[in-house]
């Protein structure tokens, strides 16, 4: 898959490889009947959630950033365990960052997460607008001006008109970046109306085809996303087959010039 035009032979230029994956705070989901029968299991920690946390573990060193929904911040459900840092130290990467979203007493604490090989210049925090507050998305900007890139990491409501809300809120928060990426479980197909918000006040555009990872058991509908800006060449996209929640991680390579997210040297870890 390729949108961009590419650059020609004697520019340099740069791979990232990206991974979005929304890991239901360690849990499984195999049937749509388990979130009925094993939801007293979403609630506690276990065994099983750290053997998926250790499998997606093994994976990550193969991508340079990595967008986590539904994350643990600590609760009980995780053994008050945060996720993000615990998959980032067991898969050796050096930059992580969360922004915890709803909590629900001390039983459970969502987040968003940011895992990756970059070291990031800035890491921010958004609420979303929703009739219902928590929802929130994090941009982690490498580099600064024009040189930057911009990933934001972003889990939508499950309501049309809450999305079509944060979307075109999102929209406006990535319009200043020339180089960006919005990655996330965003509830919805690139080509639903609400998607429209998001597209017209910024590069982003929509992927040439689905990539199905909704439900990971039999992916039909295309939930998650990748999603670049206009310079950034897409060159694939495609889905992990290990299953690690209700969703598949859905991963990226992307192109772009080598003057784009330089290197940094002071750590900013959270």
């Amino acid at each position: 898959m390729s949108r961009a035009a590419p650059a020609p032979a004697n520019v340099p230029e740069r791979r990232l490889r990206l991974l979005s994956c929304n890991i239901l705070a360690g849990g499984s989901v195999q049937r749509y009947h388990e979130y009925v029968t094993r939801s007293l299991h979403g609630v506690l920690p276990g065994r099983s959630k750290m053997d998926n946390l250790d499998r997606l573990a093994e994976l990550l060193p193969q991508f340079d950033v990595v967008g986590l929904q539904e994350a643990d911040a600590g609760s009980l459900r995780s053994g008050f365990l945060n996720q993000t840092r615990y998959l980032a130290e067991t898969a050796g990467m050096p930059f992580w960052s969360h922004q915890p979203n709803r909590p629900m007493a001390r039983l459970a604490h969502s987040a968003n997460g940011l895992i990756s090989r970059l070291e990031p210049h800035s890491v921010l925090d958004y609420p979303l607008p929703s009739r219902i507050p928590g929802r929130g998305a994090m941009l982690a900007r490498f580099g600064e001006g024009d040189d930057a890139l911009a990933v934001m990491i972003a889990h939508l409501s499950l309501s049309a008109p809450a999305r079509a809300k944060q979307l075109a809120f999102i929209g406006e928060v990535l319009a200043d970046f020339p180089h960006a990426v919005l990655m996330g479980d965003l509830n919805t197909e690139a080509h639903s109306s609400e998607m429209r918000h998001l597209f017209a006040k910024c590069r982003l555009q929509p992927p040439d085809q689905p990539t199905p990872t909704f439900p990971s058991w039999k992916p039909r509908r295309a939930l998650d996303h990748i999603l670049t800006s206009t310079d950034i060449q897409l060159d694939k996209v495609w889905t992990l087959p290990q299953a690690f929640s209700d969703h598949l991680p859905l991963a990226a390579e992307i192109r772009m010039p080598a003057h784009v997210a330089p290197r940094l040297h002071k750590v900013h870890r959270r």
